[in-house]
């Protein structure tokens, strides 16, 4: 008997620390409602809580980046006339922006009139003749022509989507000309597509069969707001130029039917 006593018995230690053992199923005591229920109001509290803050960032976020952006636009502007002003002792905030506003609107409305163009061909002319300075005048000039309301000849004169750079996968660019390629069997017709990689004056060339290319029902305009806004303003559905002309002729004949 002494024996089956010993055998069973337990240290004192060992049975404080198996009672304050929380995670022992057996030992630890049970739970009440009330703090599970307190629990539960606190983490949907907390979900609550996250997810209108998350809400009021996704929505705050355009309007800051726009104010900034307006704000640090209407000092870039401003700072072009504002100091003349200050000599001046005239000392009103924005009056060099609307003052610079109106030297663009004037210059715009000079160079329409055939004294203007003159004038501004000389310039360009001097301008085309220094070193350095030609090339970056240059790529500018094409990239203010591709969003001119006046298209020219220097314009992209297209949307086109390419497959590129692996089978499966296609790359969104402009048409900016058409070469033919002298073979020796026969002439092959190839469009210089400009693929933009970073925001729009920046991207390789590619010279791509004009029977691989897809011309898409997009202006230049809707083109450029989808590279500058990362393709977040792509339209759902995209027809090629081909496909709209021939649902067109198909709706004039039915109506002629």
């Amino acid at each position: 008997m002494a024996e089956e006593k010993e055998s069973t018995s337990i240290p004192l230690s060992q049975a404080e620390n198996a009672a304050d053992d929380p995670e022992d199923p057996v030992k630890s005591p049970p739970s009440s409602p009330n703090s599970s229920t307190r629990k539960a109001c606190c983490f949907v509290l907390q979900s609550w809580v996250s997810k209108k803050f998350m809400t009021g960032c996704v929505v705050l976020f355009p309007v800051a980046v726009t104010f900034f952006v307006t704000w640090w636009f209407i000092q870039f502007v401003d700072g072009f006339f504002s100091p003349l002003y200050e000599q001046l002792g005239i000392n009103i905030f924005g009056l060099g922006f609307i003052t610079s506003l109106l030297f663009v609107f004037f210059v715009g409305v000079f160079v329409s009139s055939w004294l203007g163009a003159a004038v501004f061909s000389v310039g360009e002319w001097i301008i085309k003749r220094m070193p350095f300075v030609r090339h970056i005048y240059s790529a500018s000039k094409q990239i203010s022509a591709a969003i001119s309301p006046d298209q020219n000849t220097t314009a992209f004169k297209e949307v086109a989507i390419i497959r590129h750079p692996r089978v499966g996968e296609y790359a969104f660019g402009f048409i900016t000309s058409t070469v033919t390629l002298q073979r020796e069997n026969e002439d092959e017709e190839l469009c210089s597509v400009f693929v933009p990689t970073n925001h729009l004056y920046i991207g390789d060339i590619f010279l791509v069969n004009a029977k691989d290319v897809i011309r898409p029902n997009l202006s230049i305009r809707e083109g450029i707001e989808i590279i500058v806004s990362g393709g977040m303003t792509m339209p759902q559905t995209i027809s090629p130029v081909e496909r709209v002309d021939r649902q067109n002729e198909r709706i004039q004949l039915n109506r002629i039917k």
